[in-house]
């Protein structure tokens, strides 16, 4: 593990602030989400591109938010 300009950590050596355990748990949570509506109403391929982009969106929050230390 690096240390980023900034004196924090830097998981995976490339100097970006994304964890990547923080996008995986994301993606997979609004994924997960997007199945169980999609299998819930019967519109699974919405619910999954929807999900898709949900769980971008927790990826990216959940990423800046956990810190291996």
């Amino acid at each position: 593990m690096e240390t980023s300009a900034n004196g924090e950590s830097d998981e995976n050596g490339d100097g970006s602030p994304v964890n990547p355990r923080g996008m995986g748990l994301g993606i997979a949570l609004g994924v997960g989400i997007g199945a169980a509506l999609g299998i819930a109403t019967g519109e699974t391929g919405i619910w999954l591109a929807i999900g898709a982009g949900i769980g971008t969106a927790f990826g990216a929050a959940f990423s800046t938010q956990f810190d291996d230390d």
